[in-house]
């Protein structure tokens, strides 16, 4: 009987993942081609034509593109839509060829990918890393399909690939269609993806046991530390200056534009995170069932999609994006309110991206009771800055809508475990860690490694962790099996 009993447990979870499979890729679909569908709104908010889209997009694929690189300056709202989604087709595509199962760690690998297609990944730079992962899996006989979230992961690298090609100062630079492609950077960007691709799945086991799962971004850790080796390589050994890249702090462009992005940006999240809490109320039958006790998970080492299948994922994915983008919105008017405080940012491509970065793992960890510590350690930290400031004359460098901790701080989430497993407190000290470092981290890579609030989560999650452990500071909360 006993023996029956698991036979249809077994049956029964393998028809759930066959369904979360068929869930996931559907819904990465249609994020791409939601994507493309706002492409024709945003040319027609901004005044944009099709010759000009196509240019502003050329103009993307051809820029440097390191941290943190603002695409709707280098190119335009609609030709960065545009570049998103023909990055997230390109990812259902192969996802559909090499039969990848679509579980929760492809979601959040495709996420990371359409995430920085705002701020530092295109159609072309994204190449050279992807496919020197399909070649370490034919060399080394490993299915594809098992590795396809290494693949895509991999492509956190690419701002060294758009260097090489139009600004290394080494080689002889060829006009091609109006851009100069450097021909020895062509060689570069060919042996660094094929070595990106044998390096990368070695190094993402090591760093993942490093941090024992506590920073859910585990792929910003290895590849923060692969990145730190080949800029000081490239650049530091060799006395190399990278090139200058167009960032979205306080410029003109954002003078003239902010509001209009403030408007469309609202009603895209709006739309998007709607249709998924609606999507995965119908789905789940016309309730939030399991959507509470989803909200007392840990966070840790736990698979919402295998647990409470994808349609309870759903739901959060929509409830967690309205979180972060009230959250936004507070942030933004801070400067409004307090006339004291220095102007930050608003919808820039940064922004947009680490919107949807901090929903990597909303199938797999996050969920708004788990995050909110962590925020709340930012904030500790920007009211003891300004009391500071205060106390000692000094003029306040920062708020919470300054660039580099909207991005901190939507990375930082992927700390949401500890916060889960060791209680709120332990939560805001990790925020609180984590906000200290977070300016400071891309210096090490020079921005060349675009999962640098992974990598960042990932260094705090190493200081903090041993602490705990040194004094046996015990989990207090614990996950149902």
């Amino acid at each position: 009987m006993r023996e029956m009993h698991q036979d249809e447990q077994d049956i029964l979870m393998g028809e759930r993942a066959k369904r979360n499979g068929v869930a996931f890729s559907l819904f990465t679909l249609f994020l791409s081609l939601f994507f493309l569908a706002a492409v024709p709104i945003a040319m027609r908010v901004t005044g944009v034509d099709a010759p000009t889209l196509l240019q502003n997009f050329f103009r993307i694929c051809t820029s440097p593109s390191k941290l943190v690189t603002d695409y709707f300056g280098v190119g335009c709202l609609a030709s960065t839509l545009l570049n998103a989604g023909l990055c997230g087709l390109a990812c259902n595509l192969l996802i559909l060829i090499s039969r990848t199962r679509a579980s929760s760690t492809t979601f959040a690998a495709y996420i990371l990918v359409i995430a920085h297609c705002f701020y530092g990944l295109n159609f072309i730079n994204m190449w050279p890393p992807f496919i020197g992962v399909i070649i370490y899996c034919f060399a080394t006989k490993n299915p594809l399909r098992k590795n396809l979230h290494v693949a895509m992961f991999a492509t956190a690298l690419a701002p060294f690939i758009s260097d090489f090609l139009f600004c290394y100062p080494l080689g002889i630079y060829v006009n091609i269609a109006g851009a100069n492609v450097n021909v020895v950077g062509v060689l570069m960007s060919v042996l660094f993806g094929f070595g990106s691709g044998f390096l990368v799945p070695a190094l993402l086991p090591g760093t993942t046991a490093m941090h024992r799962g506590y920073n859910m971004y585990k792929a910003g850790l290895a590849l923060g530390m692969f990145g730190i080796f080949v800029y000081c390589f490239l650049y530091k050994t060799l006395g190399i200056v990278p090139a200058e890249s167009i960032v979205g702090e306080n410029t003109h462009y954002y003078e003239s534009f902010g509001h209009v992005y403030w408007g469309f940006m609202n009603i895209f999240f709006i739309i998007l995170f709607a249709f998924c809490e609606l999507l995965g109320f119908l789905l789940n039958g016309c309730t939030f069932r399991n959507y509470r006790p989803l909200l007392k998970c840990t966070g840790h080492g736990l698979d919402f999609a295998d647990k409470f299948g994808m349609p309870v994922c759903f739901i959060n994915f929509g409830i967690y994006g309205f979180c972060i983008l009230a959250y936004l919105n507070l942030v933004f008017l801070l400067p409004e309110i307090f006339p004291f405080l220095p102007e930050g940012v608003g919808f820039t491509g940064p922004t947009v991206g680490v919107t949807f970065a901090a929903l990597t793992f909303s199938a797999d960890g996050q969920h708004p009771k788990n995050v909110a510590p962590i925020a709340l350690g930012y904030a500790i930290l920007f009211v003891a800055t300004c009391g500071i400031c205060a106390v000692s004359g000094l003029d306040i460098p920062w708020t919470l809508s300054t660039q580099a901790y909207i991005n901190g701080l939507a990375f930082a989430t992927g700390l949401c475990p500890i916060a889960g497993k060791y209680g709120w407190k332990w939560g805001v000290v990790a925020g609180l860690v984590s906000a200290i470092i977070c300016t400071s981290t891309a210096a090490m890579h020079g921005g060349f490694v675009l999962y640098n609030g992974g990598f960042n989560a990932g260094l705090t999650a190493l200081i903090l962790i041993p602490v705990l452990d040194f004094y046996r500071i015990e989990p207090i909360h614990h996950d149902d099996d």
